[in-house]
């Protein structure tokens, strides 16, 4: 039996997306038909995304699942991290958000102080007593210059730490598919839904 969730977000991409990356007899995922405003101003990614899947949760009245995600840079602990979307101000392109960090780092020279990392965390609710949270990292360096044209946000110059030598995450699509913190969050959920099916 499957369990269906409704995606915290009007956005169908993000729910094929998703889709793409759960197996659909164990979890299925579909957007929201309405977009609601909610405020993300929680402290952690885990707190920003318990506050989306409880206001579509009391809207819709089902299962909701909601997902926050940004990226950590170890040089840079308090610039990105739960305000990564608008590092730099509301109204830079990705583009631009990618030059100013990039401008940021160039102080930085050695790889080691160039850590960084992908989070997303998945929150999951199906009702009051029932809430549960998945996380997803991917570990790596910011690079010092932009490369790829396969992704968005900061993958053109995100260079993961096993994935292929010298490339960036926009570089190496089909490897991001399988090892992103997106899908790390996904993988765990689906192990734990799949688990509680067999022990119903």
């Amino acid at each position: 039996m499957s369990h269906s969730f409704l995606l915290a977000s009007g956005n169908e991409h993000k729910a094929e997306e998703f889709s793409k990356l759960f197996d659909p007899t164990v979890i299925s995922i579909k957007a929201s038909t309405e977009k609601l405003e909610v405020i993300e101003d929680g402290l952690t990614f885990r707190d920003n995304a318990l506050k989306k899947a409880l206001a579509y949760r009391e809207n819709a009245g089902q299962p909701v699942m909601a997902d926050d995600s940004g990226l950590m840079v170890e040089a840079l602990p308090d610039q990105l991290g739960i305000h990564t979307a608008r590092f730099g101000g509301d109204n830079l392109t990705a583009l631009q958000r990618n030059e100013l960090l990039l401008k940021t780092m160039e102080p930085i020279t050695a790889l080691e102080r160039r850590a960084a990392y992908f989070i997303c965390v998945l929150c999951f609710y199906l009702s009051e007593s029932e809430i549960f949270f998945f996380e997803g990292r991917l570990h790596g360096h910011i690079s010092k210059d932009i490369s790829g044209d396969q992704g968005f946000g900061y993958d053109p110059i995100f260079s993961p730490a096993h994935g292929p030598e010298g490339l960036s995450l926009a570089a190496v699509p089909d490897w991001k598919n399988e090892h992103s913190h997106r899908a790390q969050a996904c993988q765990h959920a689906q192990k734990f839904f799949k688990e509680r099916v067999g022990h119903n």
